[in-house]
C-alpha cells in the first residue's frame, strides 16, 4: 500500500486541506466574534451552512455515482478555493451577509468532496489493506486539526485576519493541484457506461441497505459514538465547571487526542475479516462504558479515564465501519450511500449538539452520561442480538 504514489497524495493532500479548513474555521470564530454578539446569531449562521450542505447531499450522490470520482473531486476542490474570495469581501465590507454565503459555499463543495473522496478509497487500495488506510487517513485528518487549529491561533497573533484566510485558500490550491496528479481507474463509471445504474435514483440507497444488514448496522451503532462527539465541547466546559479546574479542559483534549490517533493506529493489528464485526460490537460497548463512568465527571482521574477510552474506542471503530461501508455496499452505489451517510452526520450531530445542552440544563451531566449510557447499551444489545442471530436462523429454516 505504501509504494502507491495515490496513497501518499490522498494523505498529504488531507493533512494540507485540514490545515486549511481549521484555520478558516478559527477565522470564523473570530469574525463572528467581533461582528455577532449573540451566541444564538452564531450559532444560526453555522447551521445556514449545515443545511445547505445536507440540501444538496441527494444530488450530491447521484453526480458522484453518475461521473468521474477525480473530476467531481477537482470541481469540489476548485470551488472550495473560490468560496473564500466570499471572505475576503465580508471582511473588506464587514458584511455577515458575505460570511453565510461563504458559510454555505464551502459546505456544498463539501458535500460533494468527501463523499467522492470516501467512494474513490476502494479503488486506490486493495481491500485487504482498506482498514489500514482508513486508520491512517483519520489519524491525519485528526493531526492537521490539531496542528491547524494552533497554527491558526500562532497566526492571529501577527497576521491580519484577511492573511488568516488567504493562507486558508493557499492551502485548497495545493490540494486542487494534488488532486490533479490522482491516476486510478474509475470502475464505477464503467459499470454505469455499461448498464446505466448510476443513473439511478438517490432513494435506491435505502433498499440497498436493506438487503446488506451489516452496513446497516453499522450506520446505526454509528449513533453511538456521535452522542460522545455531539456534546463534546460542551461537556468539557461543564466538567470544567464542576471540578472547578480550566487547566482539566487542555488535559481532557490531550488525552482523548492521542488514544484516539493510538486506538486508529492499533486497529489494523487487533482485527482482520473474520473478527471484525464482534470488535466492532466490543468498541461500541466501550464507548457506552466512556459515557456511563461520567457518572464520576466530578473525580479527575475518572474524567481523563473515560475520554481516554473513549478516544481509544473510536479510533478502532471509525476505521472499521468506513471499512465495511467500502467492502459491503455495492461501488455502483458509493456516491449516493456516502452522501447520505454525510447528510445523516450532520443532522445527527446537531441534534446530538441541542440535547446534551438541553440535558446539561435540566439533569445535568451526571444523569445524561446515564441516560445516554444506557440508550447507547439498549441499541448495541437489540442489533448484536438481531445481527448475530441471522446466521443462525438461515440454517434452522432449511432443515428438514
Amino acid at each position: 500500500m505504501w509504494k502507491n504514489r495515490n496513497v501518499w497524495i490522498i494523505l498529504i493532500g488531507e493533512f494540507i486541506a485540514g490545515l486549511g479548513l481549521w484555520t478558516g474555521i478559527i477565522g470564523n470564530l473570530e469574525f463572528m466574534q467581533a461582528l455577532v454578539p449573540s451566541d444564538f446569531a452564531k450559532s444560526l449562521i453555522l447551521f445556514a451552512g449545515l443545511l445547505a450542505g445536507v440540501m444538496v447531499g441527494p444530488v450530491a450522490g447521484k453526480v458522484i455515482d453518475a461521473s468521474s470520482k477525480k473530476r467531481v473531486m477537482l470541481i469540489s476542490g476548485f470551488g472550495r478555493m473560490i468560496s473564500v474570495v466570499f471572505m475576503f469581501m465580508a471582511i473588506e465590507f464587514q458584511s455577515i451577509i458575505f460570511m453565510i454565503i461563504f458559510m454555505i459555499a464551502i459546505q456544498i463543495s463539501a458535500a460533494f468532496y468527501f463523499p467522492a473522496l470516501q467512494s474513490s478509497i476502494p479503488m486506490i487500495v486493495k481491500d485487504k489493506d482498506l482498514l489500514e488506510m482508513n486508520g491512517v487517513h483519520m489519524n491525519v485528518s485528526t493531526v492537521s486539526r490539531i496542528a491547524g487549529t494552533a497554527l491558526a491561533g500562532a497566526m492571529l497573533v501577527v497576521m491580519s485576519l484577511t492573511s488568516l484566510y488567504l493562507a486558508s485558500m493557499v492551502a485548497y490550491g495545493i490540494l486542487f493541484a494534488l488532486t490533479f496528479l490522482l491516476n486510478f481507474e474509475d470502475t464505477s463509471t464503467k459499470q454505469e457506461d455499461g448498464n446505466g445504474k448510476n443513473t439511478g435514483s438517490f432513494k435506491e440507497v435505502l433498499p440497498v441497505l436493506k438487503e446488506t444488514p451489516i452496513a446497516l448496522t453499522v450506520l446505526i451503532l454509528t449513533f453511538i459514538p456521535f452522542l460522545f462527539i455531539g456534546g463534546f465541547n460542551l461537556m468539557v466546559i461543564n466538567i470544567s465547571e464542576i471540578q472547578d479546574d480550566q487547566t482539566i479542559k487542555s488535559l481532557i483534549y490531550t488525552i482523548e487526542g492521542i488514544c484516539f490517533m493510538i486506538g486508529a493506529f492499533a486497529v489494523k493489528r487487533i482485527s482482520n475479516d473474520r473478527n471484525m464485526i464482534p470488535l466492532m460490537f466490543g468498541f461500541v460497548t466501550l464507548i457506552a462504558i466512556s459515557h456511563l463512568s461520567l457518572y464520576f465527571a466530578d473525580i479527575m482521574w475518572v474524567t481523563l479515564f473515560s475520554f481516554g477510552l473513549f478516544g481509544l474506542a473510536v479510533g478502532c471503530f471509525f476505521p472499521i465501519a468506513a471499512t465495511i461501508f467500502q467492502t459491503k455496499i455495492p461501488k455502483e452505489y458509493h456516491g449516493r450511500f456516502f452522501s447520505f451517510r454525510n447528510m445523516l452526520d450532520r443532522v445527527l450531530f446537531q441534534v446530538v449538539l441541542l440535547g446534551t445542552g438541553l440535558f446539561l440544563d435540566t439533569i445535568g451531566l451526571q444523569m445524561m452520561a446515564i441516560v445516554f449510557g444506557l440508550l447507547s447499551l439498549t441499541l448495541i444489545l437489540f442489533y448484536g442480538l438481531r445481527l448475530f442471530r441471522q446466521p443462525v436462523a438461515i440454517p434452522q429454516q432449511k432443515t428438514p
